[in-house]
């Protein structure tokens, strides 16, 4: 009899499906069946153990992953199961918010800022600052925020209602945060970064909460363990603490999200955090060629933050993966297309067999604009999100106007379609609000016989509000979207605006509300929908059935796969990222190793780099091919397009210098001599940030010097003898050093027991410091 739980899974898989209890770390490679393992799991639990899935609670990171999982599920056990615990972490976390949040006395139907959200509250801090982005840009603002989020205290000063105090002493950047955060605080809105932080601060400040889910919880699962942040990583470990049950898969070579809080490590030292560990290795490829693979192999075995693993398969040897190199950024385009056009006639392939894959955004333009000259049809996936589009977050802010009346919402429309309300109105309104402690809804109702507000155009709009509550009241979400549409004037003008995209957005999430009110039995509370619509992405509507050849992002292509892929602009400086690496340095040469690694175990049946001469404009420099290049040997692919021996040469050379500059120069304590400041002492090598601390005895100051500057040299054998002067300064020094002695001599006068007692206090729980 055939067992739809267990069947067809390899012993590795089947291993992961079994091993239910403790805590167990999976290291699943690329195309190695971990959804199939994960799913499996979850329906053995409930199906083979008995225990009820909704002690069962497995996150991932995208919608469109949980949705994935939870038809497997389903298709496994039947509809019957509760699976709502399949989901995101963030979606994990609005559903715990809902019901513990007011333990913080925040209200349960608290708003969810998304990006466009965010902007919202920018630009009102920017106007109230008298900034512009020649200041700042949203996007630095914005990273600046959520690494304040991470690192400080801001929990506190947010539940406790306390204000700022300004103090024009703080950077700019810290101006428009405590701004931000007080924004935030009278809408009662949460952005991403809070959702995981205000669960995790609830947790550990409330002991009866904490209990409570810990019991609840019998089993974690955390799907792509790799890109777990700090934050996220505590909540699942704090979560798992009474019944130890918590199981991680990932692949730590697959980690491309450093850069926004992924740590690794947590996959990586795992069986260090939890002795007791078990690990498990599933490393049967079922997607590539053993050619690919080999490719893939070769390259990420030059990381050092990793669990030392080959992918192997049984499939086909396949044919060879091919470099091209190009003459010029057209050369490379033209190739590209003509290499398509030899894959549908020898290959029996569609157009959306074929995936482009590049580094960068930007790099799309010069691959459109071959496609289009070819007549090649093709889709750009990761533009602007659904849900983030102009008339679905108008349609979005009329819901939330009705139920919430949030000032977020009212400044989008209240003059959209123009009513006639222009500065001075929101001027006065803003003033009355600020003075009366109201949202702008409020303040209009409550003064609406104000002689600057007294107008026809807030009149309707109130009368309008008004007329939406009663009928939220009687129709199902998906009839009140069409009412809102009618009633405001927003479907005339889409019409008049003659977008028919517009007209065809707002069918398609019309028609998504009418499925999720035929799967849920019933209508929909708005509240609940629009704090799950905030943590959707374009990724949960894509153009998958359409025949076109797909162009993304490589990050945008984790977790998928493709038959035939191309990796354009494979150039030094593009892949790895120059940027990058000027920012986090060695870290960053990893992790663009791993976005390599992403690409190439993309693909099933062929694989395709390319890159080409010219100027590349970011770095400022000439092309050339990437360093990655180097790292495959030349017997793993096959070279097309000419690459000069002076090419070859300069781009061996150029790699082989950032590669030297990772063994620095210097040791620590070296006398080194410098064209302008004279003779200095290294006394830091600080390899993260690839420089020296030199101390320059001339000036008797500290100055931080980047390994790669050429003119800093040992100083010679006579100048090794110090001077009376520099001994002077080195006198000076070590008088003002602490003595390295101090602790000794202290430690000496204790008695055993004190000791003892010392070194019990030096221990530390890890996870506190989590």
């Amino acid at each position: 009899m055939n067992d739809p739980i267990l069947e067809n899974l390899n012993p590795s898989q089947l291993q992961a499906v079994k091993t239910t209890e403790g805590y167990v770390r999976v290291i699943a490679g690329a195309g190695s069946g971990k959804t199939k393992a994960l799913t499996s799991r979850f329906a053995y639990i409930v199906d083979r153990l008995g225990v009820s899935s909704s002690n069962i609670l497995c996150v991932t990171f995208t919608n469109k992953a949980a949705q994935e999982m939870k038809k497997r599920v389903k298709a496994l056990i039947g509809d019957l199961y509760d699976v709502s615990f399949i989901t995101t972490y963030h979606g994990f976390c609005v559903r715990f918010l809902r019901e513990e949040i007011n333990k913080i006395h925040y209200p349960k139907n608290f708003i969810i800022l998304d990006a466009e959200d965010q902007k919202t509250i920018l630009r009102d801090v920017f106007t109230e600052l008298d900034i512009n982005s020649k200041n700042l840009t949203f996007k630095q603002v914005l990273r600046f925020i959520s690494k304040q989020k991470s690192t400080s205290d801001y929990l506190g000063y947010m539940i406790e209602n306390k204000s700022f105090t300004p103090d024009e002493k703080d950077s700019l950047s810290s101006q428009v945060y405590q701004k931000y955060l007080d924004k935030q605080k009278r809408n009662y809105a949460l952005d991403f970064d809070d959702l995981i932080h205000f669960t995790a601060f609830i947790l550990d400040s409330s002991p009866d909460v904490l209990a409570k889910w810990q019991e609840l919880l019998h089993y974690i699962q955390v799907d792509e363990a790799q890109d777990s942040s700090d934050s996220q990583f505590h909540l699942v470990e704090m979560l798992a603490r009474v019944h130890q049950n918590l199981f991680l898969v990932g692949d730590p070579d697959q980690t491309i999200y450093e850069w926004r809080g992924a740590k690794p490590e947590y996959l990586v030292e795992f069986d260090q955090m939890f002795p007791d560990a078990q690990t498990i290795f599933m490393n049967q490829n079922y997607r590539s060629t053993p050619n690919i693979l080999k490719v893939g192999n070769h390259i990420i075995k030059n990381n050092k933050i990793r669990v030392d693993k080959d992918m192997v398969t049984d499939n086909p040897e396949g044919v060879e993966v091919v470099h091209f190199h190009g003459k010029n950024d057209f050369e490379e385009t033209l190739w590209v297309a003509s290499e398509i056009k030899e894959i549908l006639k020898t290959e029996n392939a569609s157009y959306s067999d074929i995936t482009i894959l590049y580094r960068s955004n930007h790099l799309s333009r010069n691959i459109e604009q071959a496609l289009i000259k070819e007549n090649i049809p093709y889709a750009v996936f990761g533009g602007i999100r659904f849900f983030e589009r102009r008339e679905i977050k108008d349609v979005l802010s009329f819901l939330r106007l009705i139920v919430q009346g949030d000032n977020f919402s009212f400044l989008r429309m209240f003059n959209h379609p123009s009513r006639g309300l222009g500065k001075k109105f929101l001027e006065r309104l803003s003033f009355l609000a600020g003075e009366q402690n109201l949202s702008l809804l409020q303040a209009l109702e409550n003064n609406i016989e104000d002689k600057e507000l007294n107008k026809k155009g807030a009149s309707d709009f109130l009368n309008l509000i008004s007329e939406l509550r009663i009928d939220s009241e009687n129709n199902s979400i998906s009839d009140l979207v069409k009412i809102i549409l009618d009633k405001s004037g927003l479907s005339e003008l889409y019409r008049k605006d003659g977008d028919e995209d517009r007209l065809e957005n707002i069918k398609e999430l019309v028609s998504s509300m009418m499925l999720l009110e035929k799967e849920n039995n019933g209508p929909i509370n708005i509240v609940e929908y629009l704090q799950e619509i905030a943590l959707y992405t374009d990724l949960d509507k894509d153009n998958e059935n359409q025949n076109k050849v797909r162009l993304m992002t490589i990050h945008i292509s984790k977790g998928l796969e493709f038959p035939y892929v191309f990796l354009c602009g494979f150039t030094e400086g593009v892949l790895p990222s120059a940027l990058s690496i000027k920012e986090r340095r060695k870290r960053a040469i990893e992790e663009e190793r791993r976005l390599m690694y992403v690409a190439v175990t993309r693909a099933e049946k062929r694989f395709y780099m390319t890159d080409s001469e010219g100027f590349n404009f970011t770095t400022g420099l000439n092309k050339y091919p990437s360093r990655f290049l180097f790292e495959i040997k030349e017997e793993f692919y096959v070279r097309k397009g000419k690459l000069s021996p002076e090419i070859l040469q300069a781009a061996q050379s150029t790699v082989a210098a950032s590669q030297n500059s990772e063994d620095t120069a210097f040791q620590e304590g070296d006398l080194v001599n410098h064209p302008v400041w004279n003779k200095g002492k290294i006394v830091q090598v600080d390899k993260e940030k690839n420089r020296y601390i030199v101390h320059f005895f001339e000036m008797g100051k500290e100055k931080p010097i980047d390994f790669s500057f050429r003119f800093l040299s040992a100083a010679t054998p006579e100048e090794q003898s110090v001077s009376p002067a520099e001994l002077l300064n080195l006198h000076e020094e070590l008088k003002n050093a602490p003595d390295p002695f101090a602790d000794e001599q202290q430690t000496d006068l204790k008695t055993d027991r004190e000791n003892q007692k010392f070194s019990e206090n030096q221990k530390t729980d890890g996870w506190q410091e989590v």
